[in-house]
């Protein structure tokens, strides 16, 4: 027996329980339901009403009432697993029916959880209310390792994967659950699963799932797989796939469709499902071409007549390229501010023509960037294919990058700590959207601080996206020869051997937070002499002593307590180990959620000064050897030329 809150339940501990095993529940006391009674007979109406609604076939959640005065009125929720087929979810709810009233016969509140459905009845209204007072932590019986050490270490690894797919389920307007795959080990996998009831909002969605993950570390640290389970959200991993779909179905279930094939049946449901499904992409694609721009192949672009600018309209806006006009340099071309006829000001850039680079970089930009929409991104408005010009329009960005601030002494105490922190968060939530919430999963490969614009309230907007590379499908990470970006941003396995992934973004944004923490570059010289950023900061962090990075621009007025935070995230975010570093969504709930314990971070990779010099003849190419800042203001002599860093 477990006591939680002053309210007792029962819980059916197993740990090899099939799905038509498992069964248990709360009993509300002292809330004595008389047999024909105007409440018994409402609620008997609420099941009945539950057990009759067609609609479960597609919402798999049903909310009802019986009755019209207090106290007699009866609620009833009813939410069945995403993955299951609409007969076991029905049946799942008659067997939950049946079973509840010989379980807690005399009870006005009762939750009933099967593996695949939940029902819950109450003497109040329960919807879009959050209860995550009465849970049940049911754990696996089996260690994950005999080694406290290893038990603890997949703890962490879990905890993170499920705070992502939290983040995934509760931002979703609509289906509010998630699933996926986690690569543990060398063989081993963790499958995750997390569901609330669709009528909560994203905050309260949010609290149950977080609330739950906690209890799942607090009930079950180290067992190879738990659940928790509340009337309002359950969450559930294991080493072994507990569900009707696989994960690397994910991709076409965010998107609508249903692929779940467990037998014959559901295999003619989902080959229908299918074919509906490919008619309402064609006509969702056919809308969408109007509007959206498209590559039909490698040398064609086509694209709506307004986003497409003539060449004499650039050349009037940027009073025909002049120098005066030009407020930076990228890696392919200028940047030049400009003012259309209608007042409104943009920033172009013309990619170099002379460069072997231009046209795939044209490319790759506008194929992105058309279909990106987020408020840390730098916005396209157009572009212009004229002869051999290639240009670009973006949005007009007027308070430079973030390296024009932080890197400049006489500017540095402009961006005091609460400055710092909505940079931070900023550009995590834009990564995020790139690696996860936009139509593609996109690798930036060059986030730096040059790349990172500062809009007039001084929020950050990425931008550059000329070296990004689109994951399709279910790929999760790529190769090249051709290693392009910054030296001291690129993660190991990038820069020594050619492996890029969204965790490579991921050790980008963990040396760009530091530099941003204490206003230094990735290497610069420190008290202990000239050295690497993340060299510097484990060292004080060993010693007890990471507040001694921070920018003395902003000791006084800082939080200590996000400063901590924000340096353990970033080393988290740079350990070696590719692995070992969190998601994107990780680090926003790791930045926005205290309830959030923090692992300890592993050691950082060194690169000497020395060794950095020699890696960058031989990695990179001469065209893409020097890294330029992108200053995107009004005063030509901010123009700035950034070497590769060791």
């Amino acid at each position: 027996m477990v006591l939680s809150l002053h309210l007792l339940w029962l819980p059916v501990v197993i740990s090899t329980a099939t799905a038509a095993e498992f069964n248990t529940h709360y009993c509300g006391h002292n809330t004595t339901r008389l047999t024909n009674t105007t409440y018994y007979i409402n609620l008997i109406h609420v099941l009945d009403s539950l057990a009759s609604d067609n609609t479960l076939n597609d919402s798999k959640f049903a909310y009802r009432t019986a009755g019209s005065s207090h106290p007699d009125i009866a609620y009833g929720v009813y939410l069945c697993r995403e993955d299951v087929l609409p007969n076991d979810c029905r049946n799942c709810l008659l067997k939950a029916r049946d079973d509840i009233f010989m379980t807690c016969p005399s009870s006005k509140h009762a939750v009933y959880w099967k593996d695949n459905c939940m029902l819950h009845y109450a003497n109040y209204s329960m919807h879009s209310m959050m209860d995550s007072a009465i849970f049940v932590p049911e754990c696996n019986k089996s260690n994950i390792s005999k080694q406290l050490s290893e038990q603890r270490r997949f703890w962490e690894a879990a905890r993170v994967f499920m705070s992502g797919l939290a983040t995934e389920a509760s931002t979703d307007p609509k289906k509010k659950f998630a699933f996926s795959e986690l690569s543990y080990g060398m063989k081993e996998k963790v499958y995750g699963y997390v569901q609330c009831t669709p009528d909560l909002s994203v905050v309260d969605c949010g609290r149950c799932f977080q609330g739950s993950i906690d209890r799942l570390g607090e009930y079950c640290l180290g067992k190879q797989g738990a659940r928790v389970l509340t009337p309002s959200c359950n969450v559930r991993f294991e080493i072994y796939k507990f569900l009707g779909f696989s994960a690397t179905s994910w991709e076409s279930t965010s998107t609508g469709k249903k692929n779940i094939s467990i037998n014959i049946v559901a295999g003619i449901v989902a080959s229908i499902g299918v074919l509906c499904v490919i008619v309402c992409m064609y006509l969702v694609f056919m809308r969408k071409k109007r509007r959206a721009l498209t590559l039909t192949d490698d040398s064609e672009i086509i694209t709506e007549e307004s986003l497409q600018f003539e060449l004499r309209t650039i050349e009037a806006a940027t009073n025909n390229f002049s120098k005066h006009n030009k407020i930076g340099e990228g890696g392919f071309g200028g940047v030049y501010k400009g003012v259309l006829p209608n007042g409104n000001e943009i920033a172009v850039k013309r990619l170099s023509k002379g460069s072997g680079q231009g046209a795939l970089e044209f490319k790759n930009e506008v194929v992105l960037l058309a279909k990106l929409q987020h408020r840390n991104l730098v916005r396209l408005l157009g572009f212009c294919l004229e002869g051999e010009e290639k240009i670009l329009i973006y949005e007009y960005v007027p308070n430079h990058s973030l390296d024009y601030f932080l890197f400049d002494s006489t500017k540095q105490a402009q961006l005091d700590w609460s400055i710092r922190y909505r940079i931070i968060g900023g550009i995590a939530k834009g990564m995020l959207y790139l690696h996860e919430d936009s139509r593609l999963r996109i690798v930036h490969r060059d986030l730096k601080a040059s790349n990172v614009l500062l809009d007039e309230e001084m929020n950050p907007k990425i931008s550059d996206f000329g070296m990004a590379r689109i994951f399709c499908g279910n790929q999760t990470q790529g190769k090249t020869d051709r290693i392009v970006g910054t030296i001291g941003y690129m993660s190991p396995e990038y820069a020594m051997h050619g492996n890029f992934s969204v965790r490579s973004d991921v050790f980008s944004f963990g040396v760009l937070v530091l530099e941003i923490i204490s206003g230094q570059k990735n290497a610069a010289r420190f008290e202990s002499g000239y050295m690497d950023i993340l060299c510097h900061t484990w060292d004080k962090w060993k010693h007890g002593e990471p507040l001694w990075i921070v920018d003395p621009n902003v000791v006084e007025s800082c939080s200590k307590n996000e400063v901590l935070r924000c340096i353990n995230i970033a080393l988290l975010c740079v350990q070696e180990d590719a692995e070992l570093r969190p998601s994107m969504a990780s680090v926003v709930i790791m930045l926005n959620s205290y309830s959030v314990v923090l692992p300890l971070p592993e050691s950082p990779p060194f690169v000497s000064h020395g060794r950095a010099r020699r890696m960058t003849s031989k990695m990179l190419e001469p065209d893409n050897s020097v890294s330029k800042s992108t200053v995107w203001g009004t005063d030509t002599s901010l123009i700035t030329e950034v070497h590769p860093r060791s």
